[in-house]
């Protein structure tokens, strides 16, 4: 199943798409639904990312030193 969205972007992010559609011959919504995923799976990257950090400080692993000294 598929939604249709509507979005509007200020007119130099719109040719900034335009123009990019036209150079790799990829569609305007190829691309933005490229750039969507790519950032859904930053975000949740930086949320594990913070949530590791917080739980290796509460076992006292702050730096790069303390995890090679636990594994080693």
């Amino acid at each position: 199943m598929r939604a249709v969205i509507s979005v509007s972007f200020p007119e130099e992010l719109a040719s900034e798409l335009n123009r990019l559609a036209k150079e790799t011959g990829r569609t305007k919504s190829e691309l933005i639904k490229e750039a969507l995923r790519a950032y859904i799976w930053e975000e949740r990257f930086k949320k594990l990312t913070r949530s590791a950090r917080v739980k290796a400080r509460k076992r006292g692993f702050v730096t790069d030193e303390d995890v090679l000294k636990a594994i080693s």
